[in-house]
């Protein structure tokens, strides 16, 4: 399994409603809500073989109230 992390940015009054539809989605593994620029820290796992481009597009892309997301690929934990 391959972990990457999501931080995204909400609408305004609907990081609730956006961190609600992540977990009722099963789809990640860890939902944090953050201070600064981003509203929201997410942590997903995908197969070895999948890519992460599409899984974003196509699973936490569709979500309504995002309103803008960055990726960050991890290498190694510690």
């Amino acid at each position: 399994m391959i972990p990457f992390f999501v931080m995204i940015k909400c609408k305004l009054g609907e990081t609730y409603r956006v961190a609600n539809a992540i977990a009722d989605a099963e789809i990640a593994s860890e939902i944090y809500s953050t201070s600064g620029d981003m509203d929201l820290l997410v942590k997903f796992y995908v197969e070895n073989d999948s890519d992460i481009g599409h899984f974003v597009n196509e699973k936490v892309h569709p979500i309504p109230g995002i309103q803008d997301t960055r990726t960050i690929i991890t290498f190694k934990a510690f």
